[in-house]
């Protein structure tokens, strides 16, 4: 289990007794006999990076820890310290740390494959940390207002007053990153169209805001009389808006690319959801393709396409 120190005959038994109890995996009664053997030669660095060792496989990683720190302050030119240290590392999943440590090990031992294998693992290992971190990041801190300017400013444009189109902008944004947190969730999401109802004027009990048009795409039919009930609630609700959400591998009908060929379509193999905006004054269409990476499902940024090409449904509101 080392290589340097040794001083009485005592000492060198108890250690010898703790590697043949660590080689035999009773790794308690190995730390145990260093750890006598440390209370008769305390600055033996061999003795500290064994119990190390000893203790990195009973997982008391903050013993281990602390003992590869005492092999190196024992013996900083020893690369078994680092190495120590790095295996302790690595168990607490601080991979940069320990790849840090393996990597003053192999300044001191160049020729250690072992140390070698560690770092192309770490290294790895750290990567899709760091990688796993921004994809949650992502997942947990939805903001889809920055990919709506273009939206805001057409808005603003349109409509003269600004409380009416910020409640409308507003609107939209919250829809579509309730929209996006649930597919993050469930990798799917319920086809619904969102109303953005008058809360003065609406009989609420009568007109709900969300309305569920799954059976829509089945058929010519089914979506042609779905397209004329959303109409006439969003007239009859005196909705000021409406938000359609609708995953892109329930869409038997319409093709929504219609026109275009699969070769133009460059999302056709793409999962994901269409979210298409309605208001008297202004139409718009986006796709939003997810995919799957580290074991995590990941919406991409909205690809605003043609409405005249893309459109879900026909125009809902009558022009103003």
């Amino acid at each position: 289990m080392g290589e340097p120190g040794g001083n009485s005959a005592a000492e060198i038994s108890l250690k010898d007794q703790g590697n043949e109890f660590f080689k035999a995996g009773n790794y308690l009664k190995a730390a145990a006999l260093y750890t006598q053997a440390i209370k008769k030669d305390p600055s033996n660095p061999t003795l500290y990076s064994n119990r190390a060792a000893a203790f990195l496989n009973l997982v008391k990683l903050n013993k281990a820890l602390v003992d590869a720190e005492t092999t190196i302050s024992l013996k900083p030119d020893w690369e078994k310290g680092y190495f120590r240290k790095g295996c302790v590392l690595e168990a607490l999943e601080r991979y940069d740390d320990a790849l840090a440590a393996f990597q003053v090990a192999l300044k001191y031992n160049s020729q250690s494959s072992e140390v070698s294998k560690k770092i192309k693992r770490l290294t790895q290992l750290a990567s899709d940390k760091r990688r796993a971190a921004e994809l949650e990041a992502t997942r947990s801190n939805v903001d889809m207002k920055k990919h709506l300017d273009s939206l805001k400013t057409e808005l603003s444009g349109k409509y003269g007053d600004e409380d009416s189109w910020k409640e409308i902008f507003s609107f939209v944004v919250e829809t579509l990153e309730t929209a996006v947190k649930s597919w993050h969730q469930n990798s799917t999401l319920d086809p619904r169209t969102y109303f953005l109802i008058d809360k003065d004027k609406t009989d609420t009990e009568k007109y709900a805001p969300v309305v569920n048009i799954d059976k829509a795409f089945e058929s010519p039919h089914t979506h042609n009389n779905c397209f004329s009930f959303l109409r006439q609630y969003a007239e009859d609700s005196l909705s000021k808006a409406a938000c359609l959400v609708v995953p892109k591998n329930i869409i038997s009908y319409p093709q929504v690319w219609k026109g275009q060929g699969s070769r133009k379509w460059k999302h056709g193999q793409s999962d994901g959801f269409f979210f298409q905006f309605e208001s008297p004054l202004v139409q718009k269409i986006w796709f939003i393709p997810c995919s799957s990476e580290k074991g995590q499902t990941l919406c991409r940024d909205p690809v605003t396409l043609d409405i005249g090409l893309h459109e879900i449904f026909p125009r809902l509101f009558k022009h103003a």
